[in-house]
């Protein structure tokens, strides 16, 4: 987009964002690719504070000298990690993978797939086979019940105000603006619930499945494993490791078909963004932008706690694989748990694509309000997506830089090709196209 404004003369800011973008992606990338002003804006409900900056004959010329030092900080940076580190191909990686004893590892089988299951085991909560697994929804999820989950430290970073909740609400700095943020969005958040100006819904489901070819995930159609329905696709580490910490890959996490073990995977979309549409526009008609914003980021914060919630029930209830569980909120949202819930576009699967599959699966558009746009964002914007895998050993990394043999393999396991899955991947190429 860049290098086709710069052809064709354009002369305007030209805004980044997104999940398949970052600011090192911006900085090294694409901002040597235009000679105007490209500004990373991380989040949707910055822009507003972003474009009147730039709009300011007063403040632009500052923030742009400020932009452009930092994207200069960030290149600088990155060349210097870029001579130091090193990257292995991707047959060494694999050499290295995250290895479990496998004869002595049973897979835990969800319990909505148990042969005891049946419609009375959940209440309220009714599942259903589908592509072979079994999917179910909750249309109203009580709002009331997420509250005490939200995790308030991304919410102050939508407000460019930098610290970890609570501590910043007593920082030298940001504190006074921090305490005043969020008593009115305490204010907010009571009406919200009060009055139900959302309703948050889930889908979730699981399915067989076991790892081939190193780093897909073959699921099937039924329990005897013999025809897939979907192959999910994955990428691997390869960053040279000096000490003990494999390549991961999370196909890792996932018994291998030659093992014989029946592993399962699931998958999740939520939503706290059904019926948020008609507020939004009554504080943009009254021209009332912080509480526009106000509102789109506690949406957020609800569909992340709602993310995390059902990620709960799943462990417990669902899957059942800890069913006694005993972990605090803090340690719930520090990630003390088992078991894992990567986002497609994210750290450990940076392939928005792959987001396709999913919705295959689940069906989040027809069952609970969630479009995927064609570059596969999700609608409404406060919404979560991704899988759910079961393995005690299982963590969050992020993949880092992944060199071009890996990148052809991929392709050739997606059928696609390298043009487009360079295109989708290209934050995390570690050479340049």
């Amino acid at each position: 987009v860049a290098k086709e404004m710069q052809r064709k003369g354009y002369s305007i800011p030209l805004l980044i964002g997104g999940a398949t973008t970052s600011k090192v992606h911006t900085a090294v990338k694409i901002d040597k690719g235009y000679q105007h002003p490209v500004i990373y804006v991380p989040d949707a409900s910055r822009a507003v504070g972003v474009a009147s900056k730039l709009l300011s004959d007063e403040n632009k010329p500052a923030y742009i000298a400020e932009i452009e030092e930092e994207y200069e900080t960030i290149r600088v940076r990155r060349a210097g990690k870029q001579s130091n580190r090193k990257s292995v191909t991707i047959s060494e990686a694999r050499k290295n993978k995250f290895s479990t004893d496998w004869d002595n590892y049973t897979p835990p089988v969800p319990a909505a797939m148990s042969e005891t299951f049946s419609d009375a085991t959940f209440g309220k909560v009714k599942f259903e086979p589908h592509m072979g697994g079994m999917v179910a929804q909750i249309d109203d999820y009580p709002l009331s019940d997420l509250v005490k989950r939200i995790d308030w430290s991304p919410f102050f970073a939508t407000w460019e105000l930098a610290g970890k909740y609570p501590r910043i609400l007593k920082d030298d700095v940001v504190g006074e603006a921090a305490t005043k943020l969020f008593a009115d969005a305490q204010v907010l958040l009571k009406q919200i619930v009060d009055e139900k100006w959302i309703t948050a819904r889930a889908v979730f489901g699981f399915f067989p499945a076991n790892m081939v070819n190193n780093e897909d995930i073959d699921l099937y159609t039924d329990e005897t494993r013999s025809q897939v329905s979907i192959k999910l696709h994955h990428l691997r580490q390869q960053i040279q490791r000096n000490n003990n910490r494999p390549n991961f890959c999370i196909s890792d996490y996932v018994a291998p078909k030659e093992t014989g073990l029946k592993d399962y995977a699931g998958g999740f979309a939520v939503t706290a963004g059904i019926g948020i549409k008609e507020h939004i526009e009554r504080f943009k008609a009254d021209h009332d932008d912080y509480n526009a914003i106000m509102l789109e980021a506690l949406a957020d914060r609800f569909a992340e706690a709602l993310a995390e919630r059902m990620h709960e029930h799943v462990r417990k209830q669902y899957w059942g694989y800890v069913a006694d569980e005993k972990l605090s909120d803090e340690e719930i949202i520090g990630e003390k748990y088992a078991g894992i819930r990567p986002a497609p576009g994210y750290p450990a699967c940076p392939d928005h694509t792959e987001k396709s599959q999913l919705w295959q699966l689940l069906e989040p558009e027809k069952r609970i309000g969630i479009e995927l746009t064609e570059s596969y964002a999700m609608y409404p914007g406060a919404s979560v997506s991704g899988w759910y895998f079961s393995h005690p050993g299982s963590s969050y990394y992020g993949l880092g830089k992944i060199q071009k043999d890996q990148v052809e393999d991929y392709a050739n396991r997606k059928k696609m090709s390298l043009d487009k899955v360079e295109r989708w991947l290209a934050p995390v190429l570690g050479y340049d196209v």
